[in-house]
């Protein structure tokens, strides 16, 4: 059933009215993009799906979900944990499986100490929370995960956007005001982009400044044993904070992030999501650390990401559309205006190929894009497909002529 645009009611009958104020300001500031730009559907909400259509709006990277050692786990857990109880993760003892899990976890990133937590969100709010404030420049990259900018919001840093993988204006921001704390994603969630790590690292180290890198989409699909970038670059030795949310490679719902030991107990006092919110269950645990272990032995799966990636780039670059702006397994089709953006995705439904819309507050007003997300799992076969339904929807779409095309040929000139 669709959702469909109507107009907010004067009075509800049985039912307490909203503030004047919030009525207005859902007025001024919704309704007339739901009425207007999104037809009067909800964004996000395409068709419903079929069983035979192409899913690339998942994070699923390696195909692991249903995977029989997962399964496994949590199955066992369920049916003979009878003495957990629920309770903010503060007050669980040393030894026990979300500890195990912080070792294991610690042990595969080559990490001295970590923190496990409910989401990639709650990890990098809580973290940066604790590590910034107020006396503390927070040097963020413009295209970092609403997470961490929410992070140091919450520490009430004076935050410094650099341009995006622009390690030389970072530089420039650093020596204008001082050592503080950077802050990248490994691989950027809307475009793919892939951070220069080396050189923001060194960025870094000439100003004293610690550092912070995201590695949610790069945990279990980059570096050894699925370690991460910062792994594969050998600079984790170098890197005083990595996070990743457990619900893309992993397939899971937890986050996680690695931290000086003797940080460990000043944190946990600190932080407000790891103080004030409940601890993961006991078949969660049993399901990730079980996931863990599929992860570590995933080498083919993570051969055929990047083989599934480097083919669909190439063929969508061939075919005419402005992707260069990232290089991993997640590819943006960024279309810019947000009308524009549903008539992409629903051309794209019509053949079958399910993305995923990103628009504001995803992504910047005017830049929207249908994301589509690749997986281990894609056979020759669903390639092939995904391939005929881009090149039947260029000629209506035209990539083109999308903003980003546009700005891009400006720069080549």
């Amino acid at each position: 059933m669709e959702v469909r645009y109507s107009p907010l009611p004067v009075q509800t009958v049985g039912r307490p009215r909203l503030s004047a104020r919030l009525e207005q300001r859902i007025e001024t500031e919704f309704s007339a993009r739901l009425r207007d730009e999104w037809s009067g559907k909800f964004v996000t909400h395409g068709r419903a799906q079929r069983s035979d259509d192409i899913r690339l709006d998942g994070n699923d990277y390696l195909s692991i979900t249903g995977h029989p050692d997962i399964v496994q786990a949590q199955l066992s857990s369920i049916k003979s944990d009878r003495e957990f109880v629920l309770q903010s993760g503060v007050f669980q003892l040393e030894g026990n499986s979300a500890w195990q899990l912080e070792r294991a976890l610690c042990g595969w990133l080559g990490v001295e100490d970590g923190l496990l937590c409910q989401s990639g969100y709650t990890a990098n709010l809580g973290l940066l929370q604790v590590v910034a404030d107020a006396e503390t420049p927070v040097y963020m990259d413009s295209l970092a995960h609403m997470s961490l900018w929410e992070g140091a919001r919450a520490a009430k840093a004076p935050v410094h956007a650099f341009r995006h993988n622009d390690p030389a204006h970072l530089e420039k921001m650093t020596q204008r005001h001082g050592a503080g704390l950077v802050v990248v994603d490994s691989v950027y969630s809307t475009t793919g982009a892939l951070c220069p790590l080396r050189e923001i690292v060194e960025v870094a180290e000439r100003s004293g400044s610690m550092i912070l890198v995201d590695e949610s989409h790069s945990a279990g699909t980059h570096g050894p044993a699925g370690a991460g970038l910062c792994a594969m670059l050998g600079l984790t030795d170098r890197v005083q904070f990595i996070t990743f949310s457990m619900a893309k490679a992993f397939a899971g719902r937890a986050g996680f992030f690695s931290m000086p030991a003797e940080l460990r107990n000043y944190l946990m006092c600190h932080s407000l999501p790891s103080i004030f919110s409940s601890c993961l269950l006991p078949h969660e645990i049993a399901g990730l650390h079980a996931t863990l272990e599929v992860v570590k032995r995933s080498d083919g799966a993570r051969q055929k990401l990047l083989a599934n990636t480097l083919r669909l780039r190439g063929s969508l670059t061939d075919l005419g559309y402005p992707i260069h702006q990232g290089s991993e397994q997640i590819i943006s089709l960024e279309a810019g205006a947000e009308f524009d953006t549903l008539a992409l995705r629903d051309a794209l439904e019509g053949h079958g190929v399910i993305g995923a819309v990103f628009c504001a507050p995803a992504t910047s007003r005017n830049r929207a894009m249908v994301r589509l997300t690749l997986n281990a799992g894609l056979t020759d076969a669903e390639l092939n497909h995904v391939e005929s339904a881009a090149r039947a929807v260029a000629e209506q779409v035209k990539p083109w002529d999308w903003p980003i095309a546009r700005r891009n040929r400006a720069q080549v000139n």
